[in-house]
């Protein structure tokens, strides 16, 4: 299918919101019978979303950070597991424009503008930490060769493009793009988290297969000089955590509304006049709003030095993307938990289908730990001490 080429920023959020009520549809029944939404995700990529932050010298909409954050918001309010199949496509387009060269940038930004999907492989189990790579890529007399085992593999059987993290000969970590159809590459989808059930999230497994030396990206250069790819990529879950958060808000004020009892002390009619249902979701109703302004207040400041970032600018938005993470993470667990006492023992049913919020705020909100973030905003703030270097900050 081709893909629809979005013009601007308007545009971009026109049609997210479209997609969105879309998507809202039939979420449940795709959470509850895990049907992998194919034609979902199709729509998603051919709509023109995943090819909005391809630059505008390379044909793309190029569009701001704070616009992006709000269509993955959209998106993830509607389906998390849909607004985060693409979250690995947007890192590793914004790594393309950071360190590719221009016949890479060429390639696949056309790739991307065509309908083209990249998923990834990264993550590995069984190391010492997330650092721990042990998939390698090898330099032979017949050409560039990966092997290695991925877990967590987001998006990889939905795309087009699989770029697999490895080590080279020089124990440094490139990125090999892969042909999804590729000889020796094998996707599994033996993904079967609590949450995010949909996002196919398995296995890959590359056995010696072959690497054109055009798609290895070199991707330790990210961060050899001042970049902005960590608070980026921290964005994009900030965003997710805080569609969770909305859609979860929304679902507890329809429950408050149309579905709950008021409590038999309270005097009331309505659970939606019951006084501590009313503080409860006033509270929430704040917390939702700090989050939102946080997450744009970090997109905002990463527009503003997108193109040339110095060491003190991506320490400031670390610490302002990872404000906002935290935040955003407190009101997806908040919101979906609240939302289930709100309701009372008949939206604990599984027919009811309103447990599918807590389970995707609390499965996506695993993917790196919050503890740490409060400690680096800590340390930075009271002894000036950097936020590292990498995706996880």
């Amino acid at each position: 299918m081709a893909a629809h080429r979005i013009k601007d920023d308007a545009e971009a959020i026109a049609v997210a919101t479209s997609l969105a009520a879309r998507f809202a549809e039939g979420a449940g029944r795709r959470d509850r019978e895990r049907a992998l939404p194919f034609e979902g995700v199709e729509a998603f990529s051919a709509s023109g979303l995943w090819a909005v932050t391809v630059p505008r010298s390379h044909g793309g909409a190029e569009v701001s950070n704070a616009t992006l954050a709000r269509i993955v918001a959209l998106i993830a309010a509607a389906d998390p597991s849909l607004a985060q199949i693409p979250q690995s496509h947007f890192v590793l387009l914004d790594g393309l424009r950071l360190i590719g060269s221009q016949e890479q940038k060429v390639f696949f930004f056309g790739e991307v503008l065509a309908g083209k999907r990249i998923g990834n492989a990264f993550s590995e189990t069984g190391g010492k930490d997330v650092l721990d790579i042990r998939a390698r890529l090898e330099h032979t007399a017949d050409g560039w060769f990966l092997t290695g085992r991925k877990a967590y593999a987001t998006g990889a059987l939905y795309a087009h493009w699989v770029p697999v993290s490895a080590r080279d000969d020089e124990g440094n970590v490139v990125y090999a793009y892969l042909r999804r159809d590729a000889p020796g590459l094998t996707v599994v989808d033996d993904w079967n988290g609590l949450g995010q059930r949909t996002t196919a999230s398995g296995t890959v497994i590359a056995d010696r297969v072959a690497v054109e030396p055009g798609h290895i990206l070199r991707r330790h250069l990210a961060f050899a000089t001042p970049s902005l790819a960590g608070p980026f990529s921290q964005l994009l879950h900030a965003s997710i955590d805080l569609g969770i958060g909305r859609g979860a808000f929304d679902a507890a004020v329809r429950i408050v509304r149309e579905v709950a009892r008021p409590w038999i002390d309270s005097g009331r009619d309505r659970a939606a006049d019951d006084p501590h249902s009313i503080a409860i979701v006033g509270d929430l109703q704040i917390r939702l709003h700090a989050a939102e302004a946080l997450v744009q207040r970090a997109a905002r400041f990463l527009d503003e030095h997108r193109h040339a970032p110095t060491a003190q600018h991506v320490a400031e938005a670390s610490v302002r993307v990872a404000e906002a993470r935290v935040l955003a993470d407190d009101i997806a667990l908040q919101a979906s938990n609240r939302l289930l006492e709100l309701g009372g023992t008949r939206t604990a049913l599984a027919s009811a289908g309103y447990d599918r919020h807590w389970r995707d705020a609390r499965t996506h909100t695993l993917h790196d730990p919050v503890r740490w973030k409060r400690h680096h905003i800590g340390n930075h703030t009271l002894n000036g001490t950097p936020l590292p270097l990498h995706v996880w900050v």
